[in-house]
């Protein structure tokens, strides 16, 4: 049913979303799911997409399904630049083998990367931080780099995404989730941490004064939903890791955003029940794409728990979405996260619907999220 006032299809979802997150929706909550890795993937490998949606760019598949979009596009509005005496040489050969060589007055780094056919990630093959000298180049280079915002793509953005959901960042990732996932690798990371202690703990500190570099041009900015885009697992991030490196730069990072107004919360979408015991502490307005079981390594009644009056964003696993899974599972847990966690929810999926899920049953979700709304 789509008649009613509160159905996300006769909503202007730009302004919902920010009404829900800022507690003024009456108690209603938002279907946020993301599709992107479903569409990239199918077009990547040349699958045909549903008649329906074929000839659709993205927006207007959002539009078709009644739901809104956790619109991470505004990334795009936050410009990095490096000190003017680096010079980066980027060289591609016909294999898809990429070399960027950064040039600066105290030494040079030098990355591989290689594409690959069935995504547009690339792999490391040679990381940009593979030692101390390398690193030592980094702090060099974090300690000068600045930030601006281009707000003619802002508006080129708000524009294309009108009415589907509110302009949301997410934040360069924090100490060693950057190393682990950005510069150096799991595995070289953690012997780094252990052979040179004092030059980690440098490359952090300048990483983190660039970031609140970062935050106060956020501040700044009409952006009003920040995300810390760290992609936690308690796996390679234990809790004496996460109390030493993350939680301190977590509770300083929200306290510079929180005197702006803004909406804060951090992605961890790996196993995190060992975590989770600090999500209060850290300062977050939510947590999002916490993986429930079957696919995660936590209840929906621990992250209840855990989380308090805290935020969930998304909450269904989404294998729930693959024809593995009947419907009425997927079903059963969209009720239960609502039971669980609603008021302060954004219902999505933990953390997207993959290429084998069936893209219809957004849509299942979205009806009993809309009958929800409609009995508040």
């Amino acid at each position: 049913m789509v008649g009613r006032p509160t159905d996300h299809a006769n909503l202007d979802l730009t302004r919902y979303h920010l009404d829900v997150v800022k507690g003024r929706s009456g108690g209603r909550i938002i279907w946020q799911p993301r599709i992107l890795c479903w569409l990239d993937d199918k077009l990547r490998a040349g699958r045909p997409l549903p008649k329906r949606y074929a000839s659709l760019p993205l927006p207007e598949i959002y539009r078709s399904l009644h739901c809104s979009n956790r619109i991470y596009d505004f990334n795009a509005c936050l410009v990095s630049h490096e000190d003017p005496a680096v010079r980066i040489v980027v060289k591609e050969d016909d294999s898809g083998r990429i070399e960027e060589v950064v040039e600066t007055p105290v030494g040079a780094q030098r990355a591989i990367y290689q594409r690959s056919p069935n995504s547009t990630y690339m792999h490391h093959v040679k990381w940009p931080i593979a030692d101390e000298a390398d690193m030592r180049i980094a702090i060099w280079r974090e300690a000068r780099r600045t930030w601006t915002w281009d707000q003619a793509r802002y508006d080129d953005l708000c524009g294309e995404w009108a009415g589907l959901g509110a302009p949301t960042i997410y934040m360069p990732r924090v100490t060693v989730q950057m190393l682990y996932i950005d510069q150096m690798g799991v595995e070289n990371a953690i012997f780094a941490l252990t052979d040179y202690q004092d030059t980690c703990r440098a490359y952090f500190e300048a990483l983190t004064t660039n970031q609140e570099r970062l935050i106060a041009v956020l501040n700044s900015s009409p952006i009003e939903i920040i995300n810390f885009g760290d992609n936690l697992h308690a796996g390679t991030l234990p809790p004496a890791f996460f109390e030493r490196h993350v939680l301190p730069v977590y509770q300083r990072r929200t306290e510079l955003l929180h005197v702006a107004g803004k909406f804060v919360h951090a992605h961890w979408d790996g196993d995190c029940k060992a975590l989770l015991p600090y999500a209060r502490h850290t300062g977050l307005d939510g947590i999002e794409a916490i993986t429930p079981r079957p696919q995660g390594d936590v209840t929906l009644e621990e992250a209840k728990d855990a989380l308090g009056d805290m935020w969930l964003l998304d909450g269904i696993p989404a294998i729930y979405f693959d024809r593995t899974f009947t419907e009425q599972t997927l079903t059963d847990c969209a009720r239960k996260v609502i039971d669980l966690f609603a008021p302060r929810l954004i219902l999505g999926i933990s953390d997207e619907i993959s290429s084998t899920g069936d893209i219809e049953r957004i849509r299942t979700v979205g009806r009993i999220v809309d009958d929800y709304n409609a009995c508040i």
